[in-house]
Order: C-alpha cells, then structure tokens, then sequence
C-alpha cells in the first residue's frame, strides 16, 4: 500500500511510525528538528490520516506498507522510530529486517500481548457515535465526544482526525470500522523469530505501564544493544509530554 508521507530536512533517512489514532503531524515538529541532521520521513499508517484505508488492519500488513515505503524512496540504512502501534510495527520490521536499520527507537511499547484496553474502545465509541449531520464546526465535534472523552487534551488528539470530507460536512479520517473490527490484533504480542542486535533505544513513561520492569528480559532477548531510558513526568504520549527531555535522550542516542 503506498502511504501519504510527509518529509523533511536532509541526511541519511529516519522513519517515524505514529501510533493508534494519530497521524504524521502529530510528529511535525520532532521531525523538523531532526531534520537538521537527518532526512526524515513521516507516513500515515494505513486507515489513519491521508493513508489508503483497508479493511486489512494488523501487523503482518503494517510491516508490509513499512518495507514498500522503504523501496519506494530506495532507504537503506534507516533510522527507525515508532511510538505504541507505530514502535511495535517497528519492532516487527526490525526483527524481519535488521540489516535495513542502523539505529532502532522505540516510544513506550514492549513486546507482550496487552491486555484488552477499555480506553480504546471507548474512545472509538465515542468517535462512532458522533453525529457529523449535526455537526458545522470542529467545536461541534468536541462537543459530542465531551459525553464520554472527558480529557480536553484527549479529545484535542483524537480531534487532529476530522477532516472536510467536501464543502459542507465533516468527517473522520480515520477508518474507524476497520480499526474497530481489528482491535484485537493491535493488542497481539510481537511474537516472531528473530533478533535485532543493533543500538536500539526504548523510551517509556514513569507515568505509563506500557513498558514494565518485569517486560525487559524479554525486551533484551529480542533486541540485546537495548538501552531504557525513563522519563518520570511522561505518560504514554511521552514526546508530547515532554518534548525537550524526549529530544534530549534520542539525540544523545543519536550521537553515540
């Protein structure tokens, strides 16, 4: 599948993988300052923002769209980086393909099978359930979902998703029955063969339990160059938490 892609700066390539209900401007402002030192590339996972949707939506199919965007602009030697759905579609490609990747990020994801997350359900729920024929504004959205997402930051977020589908009506552009429909597979474990010995840095939130103590064993068998590094004030949304500390750490591993 050819993804929407947005890109900036110059230098040897960067990917950056967003994760479940976001999309690549979400990342806009980390791949501009990257940008400085590296060409950065930024696509739409498939079913979300530009990006062709699909009733096809798990992982084997994600890591597929990941490699045709690589041939596509002829990257090799990628530095990739994914946050939750995005780090663990990075993760999958990285053990499918270590020789295509010099240096691996990954945001606040680990290797295990989750468990069912009512937050996500709930919050396609409430994006389903959101009337667009009475709807004239992004406000007027805001005001449906305020019902049952009651963070006016999450709904900020998941806001980023509506779109003008023409002249007069709004939309989501999010493919959300797909992404309903295959909630299941999105909670799987990375559960695959292989190894990616190469630097890899994992980010977690001292907020979040998205990466435990008790996942890092199995985090180093997988990836053994692995270095975690915590941020304390950080949730799940650790770049948007704290953006200076989260540049921080990916450039000092950068450096290395």
């Amino acid at each position: 599948m050819k993804l929407f892609c947005r890109q900036f700066g110059s230098g040897p390539p960067m990917v950056i993988l967003h994760g479940l209900f976001g999309i690549s401007d979400n990342w806009v402002s980390v791949a501009r300052t990257l940008g400085e030192q590296y060409t950065v590339y930024v696509p739409d996972l498939r079913n979300h923002g530009q990006s062709p949707h699909s009733p096809v939506f798990d992982f084997a199919v994600l890591e597929n769209d990941l490699l045709e965007l690589t041939e596509e602009y002829s990257l090799e030697n990628i530095v990739l980086m994914g946050h939750s759905l995005g780090g663990k579609t990075a993760m999958y490609f990285a053990l499918h393909h270590p020789k295509a990747i010099t240096k691996l990020i990954i945001v606040d994801i680990s290797l295990r099978k989750a468990r069912i997350n009512m937050e996500h359900q709930m919050l396609i729920d409430a994006m389903l359930r959101v009337d667009f024929s009475r709807v004239v504004s992004r406000s007027d959205v805001e005001h449906q979902l305020k019902a049952t997402v009651h963070s006016r930051r999450l709904r900020q977020f998941l806001l980023k998703n509506v779109y003008w589908r023409n002249d007069t009506m709004l939309d989501w552009r999010l493919n959300l029955p797909a992404i309903n429909d295959n909630l299941l597979n999105i909670f799987e474990g990375v559960g695959v063969s292989g190894q990616y010995t190469g630097p890899a840095l994992f980010i977690r939130g001292g907020r979040s339990d998205y990466i435990r103590d008790e996942d890092l064993g199995d985090l180093k068998n997988k990836f053994p160059g692995a270095v975690v590094k915590t941020i304390p004030e950080a949730g799940h949304w650790v770049h948007a938490d704290a953006p200076g500390e989260f540049l921080e750490a990916v450039r000092a591993f950068l450096d290395q």
